[in-house]
């Protein structure tokens, strides 16, 4: 295998000079692991690639916090996604990687709860450390010879320059200029397809609009506790909402709720406290006190998930801020870093009240007390992770729509331009708390099983004529409902991959991406590996993935 290195460090330096003038073939806009592997597919294709991060990391949630791989097909995986997760495997693969634990009792205590994390037959393992999976992406974004702009965000009131439906130039908030042939957008926010004018919403359809039995408001589950701070009436617990804001199924503005996804250590060797945040609010807490209060066999993974990741660490889910997230995809850059800060008040907040408030049972808080901050984790930021989870902004509305019919299990709409597979649940977190009778209704949860199935290539194209030079892999063309089960990590490297591929025949052909020959595509993305047809039975792979 090929041994890490920090050759990256200057292979991938900053290129470009404040108010400076880029020109590049393939411009892809947004650090997150879809824009990695766009950029690293676009570069080993030849073309002159720029790879734009607002920030001084690479890879988004996947190198944040996020470790625990929404992966239960790992069969339906292919093409550099795979390829990482190789190298995930190589890495791991190494005793002397394991400082505090071997692989196999890591292994053994990650099973149940990553679908089993590894498969030996593909040597290919997706848990892992944020830090080590960034490492591997700026790896092989050095060997693809991709140039990355670090700290780079779009100016979003002025951020593309369009002229006959195409992006001519776009600025960044320093003043720099970018001039392209082509642009993908891999941001979470979709500010790029944004600003180039592209249709797009936000929030949730109504039932009628696709013909979606789980689309809009919906009632999922019901608390029976009082919805008010004193428990009788007065001031409700905060961010549960008086009343529900509009009829069952009916459409809204509102997104699943967002959150950090924490890392924890409880190697006290490597481990930094949970100390109070300076905006603690224990009122935030309220229904979890007093869930505790009602059940006394609730445990702490009742409320928060420790998905055990290698060398004693966590990927800890569940710190989710219910009624938080509305307005963040449509803020400016001090919206965004105040939601931010909110969310992880809440985050800190959530585990120091676990740990410290006194109405939480004893052996609830010492549970909580063993765990704290790796040192070795987000150095520069205390052991905190620097991306908020971001798990639905805008999407766009282009050429065609993925709805709950093309991903359902059941009586599915196929489609027929495959650029890659889904296979994880409908899975939306809770929108918000509404106060009910008698308690608390949770709105908003869709947790459905699915099976696999194909992504249509015009759900990463803009309708024909708002802009033929840019692709949308991420905040990509479908309803709220499909958008749920497509909104993963792995399937948003995959069709980065499949983006690039379209991008590069685009040059190429000198067509609009709405023009590029299917046929051909399907025929290059199959030669890179990529898997197109969705199986619902599970295929053993034997062969080790290549890199």
């Amino acid at each position: 295998m090929k041994k890490l290195s920090l050759i990256f460090l200057t292979l991938c330096a900053a290129v470009a000079v404040q108010g400076a003038t880029i020109k590049t073939e393939v411009c892809i806009y947004g650090e997150s692991a879809s824009g990695v592997v766009a950029a690293i597919q676009s570069a080993r294709l030849g073309k002159q690639t720029l790879l734009i991060s607002k920030n001084d990391h690479v890879g988004g949630m996947a190198t944040s916090g996020l470790t625990a791989t929404d992966i239960n097909r790992q069969d339906q995986v292919g093409g550099i996604a795979a390829e990482f997760y190789g190298r995930i495997w190589d890495y791991y693969i190494q005793p002397e990687v394991w400082r505090n634990q071997t692989r196999e009792e890591f292994m053994e205590s990650s099973k149940k709860r990553t679908f089993s994390g590894k498969n030996d037959a593909r040597q290919i393992q997706w848990v892992y450390e944020s830090g080590v999976a960034e490492r591997i992406m700026k790896e092989m974004l050095a060997e693809a010879g991709v140039e990355v702009l670090y700290n780079a965000p779009l100016d979003l009131e002025n951020g593309a320059k369009t002229k006959g439906g195409k992006i001519r130039s776009i600025r960044l908030l320093d003043g720099t200029t970018v001039k392209a042939k082509m642009f993908i957008d891999c941001s979470y926010e979709g500010d790029l397809m944004a600003a180039a004018g592209v249709s797009h919403i936000i929030g949730r359809e109504s039932s009628e609009q696709y013909g979606e039995d789980m689309a809009g408001i919906r009632i999922f589950d019901f608390i029976p506790t009082s919805p008010y701070l004193n428990g009788k009436d007065g001031e409700l617990i905060p961010y549960v909402a008086p009343e529900l804001y509009g009829e069952i199924g009916s459409a809204d503005h509102r997104t699943q709720a967002y959150c950090y996804r924490v890392t924890l250590t409880d190697d006290q060797e490597n481990m930094i406290p949970i100390e109070k945040p300076e905006n603690y609010n224990p009122a935030l807490y309220e229904i979890v006190i007093r869930r505790f209060e009602t059940d006394p066999e609730l445990q702490l993974k009742n409320i928060i998930t420790f998905t055990p990741m290698p060398n004693r660490k966590t990927d800890t889910n569940h710190l989710d801020f219910f009624g938080a997230s509305s307005g963040y995809a449509e803020g400016d850059y001090a919206d965004r870093a105040r939601m931010e800060q909110e969310h992880k008040d809440y985050a800190v907040g959530m585990l120091y009240c676990l740990g410290h408030n006194e109405r939480v049972p004893e052996h609830i808080r010492q549970e909580m007390l063993r765990w704290g901050w790796p040192k070795d984790e987000f150095v520069e930021n205390g052991g905190f992770p620097y991306q908020i989870y971001v798990r639905e902004a805008r999407r766009m509305v282009g050429e065609k729509v993925m709805t709950q019919h093309n991903v359902q299990k059941d009586n599915r709409v196929p489609v027929e331009h495959s650029v890659g597979i889904g296979t994880y649940m409908m899975d939306c977190h809770f929108v918000s708390y509404v106060a009910g009778d008698g308690g608390i209704n949770i709105e908003g949860g869709i947790f459905t099983s699915t099976k696999p199935y194909a992504i249509d290539y015009y759900s990463l194209t803009p309708k024909r004529g708002e802009c033929s030079n840019l692709l949308v892999p991420v905040c990509l063309s479908a309803s709220h409902v499909a958008y749920t089960t497509i909104r993963m990590e792995p399937t948003y490297m995959i069709l980065g991959q499949s983006a690039a591929m379209a991008a590069a025949m685009a040059i190429d052909s000198e067509c609009a991406v709405q023009d590029v020959d299917y046929p051909t595509l399907r025929t290059k993305l199959e030669e890179v590996g990529q898997l197109l047809n969705p199986s619902s039975k599970k295929v053993q792979h034997t062969e080790k993935v290549a890199r």
